[in-house]
């Protein structure tokens, strides 16, 4: 092996090693307001640990303090607010729904799933599963489906 490839296979093995490092740290800290008392909260924050996020928890009295500082209508509220990246998260959002808001980066304030449908991360109940949807909310307070669950 001369020289040139030598080194070329040296960097490949640098660059595929750094990869899962690089991968682990590419996620924003989400930052979760919750209730000290709320076990579902807990485990969704469990659920996204389990998808890389790092997990921030701040423990209030009144999510919708938080809802109403980072702008997002009382409407839209279920027990936990989140905030990464300057978007709201609210409720038991799927992991892979905040990495693709992260992904396709909207104008908006952020997602959310309003109430607690079972089924949903955090809200497990054996096998049952209530249909539910991620709502979009734009900068006007409107919301469209982000996502479907059934």
């Amino acid at each position: 092996m001369n020289r040139r490839n030598a080194l070329s296979a040296a960097l490949g093995a640098m660059a595929l090693a750094a990869v899962p490092a690089f991968a682990a740290g590419a996620l924003p800290t989400v930052e979760v307001f919750k209730n000290p008392s709320c076990g579902c909260c807990g485990a969704w924050v469990d659920h996204l640990k389990a998808a890389g996020f790092d997990v921030k928890v701040t423990m209030v009295d009144d999510t919708s303090v938080a809802r109403k500082k980072y702008g997002l209508p009382d409407r839209f509220g279920s027990c936990h607010t989140a905030v990464v990246a300057g978007y709201v998260v609210e409720g038991h959002v799927p992991a892979a729904d905040v990495k693709k808001l992260l992904a396709m980066k909207p104008v908006a304030i952020g997602i959310a799933v309003p109430g607690m449908p079972v089924g949903s991360p955090g809200m497990e109940m054996g096998s049952r599963k209530d249909p539910y949807q991620v709502l979009l909310v734009d900068k006007q307070g409107r919301e469209r489906v982000f996502s479907s669950y059934s």
